[in-house]
């Protein structure tokens, strides 16, 4: 009997074998239509199995594989889901396998099944990732810290910077690229733990569809898609993805969020040579937020069941608006140019409400007096806003040479941005009754809002205890720094399985920042423009041997640069990367430096279904920016005083363990440990908000052609609270935790398909960040559910 393995096709509920995407897409020179191709390649497929004796067909092997429609993601292996081929960069001219370094790549479908659509709960169930939190308690939206170190600047669409403390959703989402170390030969000023891309769905000349996704759960869930790329003409698509959805936070309403997005690209193949492709991105995220629990400072513990004291008028607004033009044109069979123009404005503004432990006084004669006092919760503000404007172009000049009889695969790049930031605050005023007396920092007394009653009963209407009247107030800082910057990038094959590599890249940069700045003269805080500008040189090199045909060995070496005062949302907080000087001397310290080395080793198995990575690495941070030795929250510097070290191992897998089972799976092992500081007692201390074990796994099962089930588990050590970058106060932590997904799908027919998903499955207690001072701690999501239609036509 013969056996047939289809080994690149599907079979759907209506028997018709479905080639991979490249083969279903429309032919441009006979004008088949996909199912006339794919039955013409089922029939081919079925003459060469009849036998010569009776006619008949024998299949008694079939490899069967996930089911390719037209947006099938460009970038994954066929035929497994979970792995990538390549990252979306053309300036990584090798294949993921190929690219010596950690990259984490999370393709669209592992997304989808996951059941995460922020890219914050998508990233903080990645290994080596924890979230940090920001001054007045949210810094403006979504704040990262990968393999240690501040990442919130670090964020890149389609390889151009994405600005802004901004919300940011996956709709419109190809695949999220995560290289870990430091890649500022790729993107430029601060990459100190690595950077975060996410590739964006482009417009095809190649085909039509049309995929509705619908969804409806707990807590008031809905969520809304819509993905339609459309053909104009032989050489002119255009592609469109909508987002509506809406959900109320599990188990703390009325905290709630909703997402309103547009994602539009248009492509023109212009001539044989030359393709343009023009993006408009639009985005709106509107959160009623919650600020969560707080640490008692007494015990160092998270405070549980702490009620959901949201405020009526609170609210987290994020609107982004982005145009890109992309052009892409072929010199020579050999060279290419790829030349990318972004132009983007981001409005985002917040006023929060927060919480914590305090001694609560009937009259502020009790409070003076410190009698009668009881244990309670009182509330406090929050508040900021920032509006971003910003211009970038990147030109890329790729090409092959041959040069000393070696063939030289060569990345010349320009790149030129302008960002622009002002910040500034709310004036709030208070306008409820006060229910409590409380005692402030200072020792002032003062009407309060607390949660608990003297009796320990929780107070009514807790959710309109404030009432406040909210205006937009005055600017406190004006950020902008402009940026030019050449790079030269090369690969080169030694031998049959040696192959080097190395880059430099040099940016000059002119920044200014007019600040509200306190210089100790009796005159308070007054405005003052910071200035600076030079130039700084960052690179990479390594070596790979390839052990055989599907395995290599690298070591590679890599440096990135961050600017004091590099971080645009917090004007003089020299803490959290603001603007950090002696009030003496206004002049700014030198940029802090990170160099890092990583030794790893990527195989590819199962078919080249499979590839499997582990890597050692040390990341060493010099000339860290501190804050004062007295007062952390003071202006006054000790500039580049501080050193630290992140040293660790991280392995990962992704792609098909057999045909039916696909895996993403990561897990990181660290020892963060601060070498030097003005602050004697913080050497030897770990990093804050740092994870040293964090773990993630994925599995998906397609246990019939239609039928397919999976889950993912979530794994983070105890994390300690603190400074970016700086020691972590040992006393005050949130613990450990592991929380657990499931997910279900089902395939009706070609057109018509079912997911469910259950988030935090056995509804785990647990908390993702705490504020330095511990006064406020973000919650997980309880248990949700979701039911979710998609419909091709």
């Amino acid at each position: 009997m013969k056996n047939v393995t289809m080994k690149n096709s599907a079979i759907t509920n209506d028997g018709i074998a479905i080639m991979p995407s490249q083969s279903i897409r429309r032919s441009r020179t006979s004008g088949f239509a996909p199912s006339t191709l794919a039955l013409a390649i089922s029939g081919a497929l079925m003459a060469n199995v009849a036998t010569a004796d009776d006619n008949s067909i024998a299949l008694d092997k079939l490899k069967i594989e996930e089911s390719v429609t037209p947006d099938t993601n460009p970038y994954a292996v066929p035929g497994a889901p979970y792995l990538a081929e390549r990252v979306s960069d053309p300036r990584r001219t090798r294949s993921l396998a190929e690219t010596p370094q950690t990259i984490t790549v999370l393709t669209a479908s592992e997304i989808t099944d996951s059941g995460r659509t922020d890219l914050r709960d998508i990233l903080d169930g990645q290994p080596g990732i924890t979230l940090g939190t920001g001054e007045n308690g949210n810094a403006f939206g979504d704040r990262y810290i990968i393999r240690g170190h501040e990442a919130r600047s670090d964020i890149f669409v389609d390889g151009l910077s994405d600005p802004g403390m901004t919300t940011r959703e996956s709709f419109a989402v190809e695949q999220i690229e995560i290289s870990k170390g430091p890649s500022s030969t790729f993107a430029g000023r601060g990459t100190t733990g690595g950077a975060v891309n996410s590739a964006t769905k482009r417009a095809s000349t190649e085909y039509d569809f049309t995929k509705l996704s619908a969804g409806v759960g707990t807590d008031n869930y809905h969520r809304v898609t819509i993905d339609t790329n459309q053909v104009i003409n032989y050489d002119t698509a255009f592609r469109a993805n909508i987002l509506h959805a809406e959900e109320d936070v599990p188990d703390r309403d009325p905290a709630d969020r909703e997402r309103i997005g547009a994602a539009l690209s248009l492509t023109h193949q212009a001539t044989d040579k030359l393709e343009i492709t023009a993006d408009y991105y639009h985005f709106e995220g509107t959160d009623s937020p919650d600020l969560g629990t707080y640490i008692d400072r007494d015990t160092g513990k998270v405070v549980k069941d702490t009620p959901a004291y949201v405020q009526d008028e609170d609210f987290l607004e994020s609107t982004v608006d982005t145009f890109t033009v992309r052009m892409g044109y072929e010199v020579a069979p050999k060279t290419r140019i790829v030349n990318l123009t972004r132009y983007g404005t981001t409005d985002n503004g917040y006023v929060t409400t927060g919480a914590s432990g305090t001694i609560g006084y009937p009259t502020d004669a009790d409070a003076t007096a410190k009698t009668n006092g009881y244990s309670s919760v009182s509330l406090n503000n929050h508040q900021g806003w920032q509006e971003v404007e910003y211009f970038a172009n990147q030109l890329n000049l790729l090409t092959t040479q041959e040069i000393g009889g070696l063939d030289h695969e060569l990345v010349i790049g320009a790149e030129y941005s302008n960002q622009s930031v002002l910040n500034g605050v709310y004036n709030t005023t208070s306008t409820g009754a006060t229910n409590c007396s409380t005692i402030g920092k200072g020792g002032g007394v003062g009407g309060g809002y607390c949660l608990i009653d003297a009796s320990g009963n929780s107070v009514g209407d807790i959710n309109n205890l404030m009432q406040r009247d909210i205006s937009k107030g005055d600017s406190d800082s004006d950020w902008n720094v402009e940026t030019i910057s050449l790079s030269l990038m090369d690969t080169v094959d030694l031998t049959d399985k040696w192959t080097v590599f190395g880059g430099i890249r040099h940016d000059y940069y002119d920044y200014s920042n007019t600040a509200n700045f306190d210089f100790g003269d009796g005159n308070g805080k007054v405005p003052y423009e910071f200035k600076d500008d030079g130039g700084y040189w960052n690179g990479h090199i390594g070596a790979s041997y390839d052990i055989t045909p599907r395995a290599n060995v690298y070591l590679s070496y890599s440096t990135a640069t961050n600017l004091n005062g590099g971080e645009s949302d917090v004007g003089t907080s020299c803490g959290y990367g603001g603007v950090c000087v002696d009030d003496s001397d206004p002049s700014l310290g030198d940029p802090e430096r990170t160099e890092s080395w990583e030794l790893g080793t990527k195989w590819r198995l199962q078919d080249d279904r499979l590839l499997a990575t582990a890597a050692l690495f040390q990341i060493t941070k010099h000339d860290v920016i501190e804050g004062s030795v007295d007062d952390s929250y003071s202006t006054e510097g000790s500039l580049n005083t501080g050193k630290n070290r992140v040293e660790g191992v991280e392995l990962g897998l992704a792609g098909n363990l057999t045909d039916r089972l696909s895996v993403q799976a990561g897990l990181a092992i660290m020892n963060a440990e601060v070498l030097e500081s003005v602050t004697a007692s913080n050497e030897g201390k770990t990093l804050s908000n740092f994870a040293d074990k964090s773990a993630s796994l994925q599995l998906r099962y397609q246990a019939t052609p239609a039928f397919a089930f999976g889950g993912t588990a979530t794994y983070e050590s105890a994390r300690y609270v603190g400074q970016p970058d700086t020691a972590a106060d040992e006393d005050l932590g949130i613990p450990s935790y592991t929380v657990y997904d499931a997910f279900a799908t089902y395939q009706v027919n070609r057109d018509l398909k079912f997911r469910a998903n259950i988030n935090n499955l056995f509804n785990k207690d647990y908390y993702l960040a705490a504020y330095r001072s511990g006064s406020f701690v973000y919650i997980g999501d309880k248990r949700s559910a979701q039911l979710t239609m998609e419909y091709s036509f």
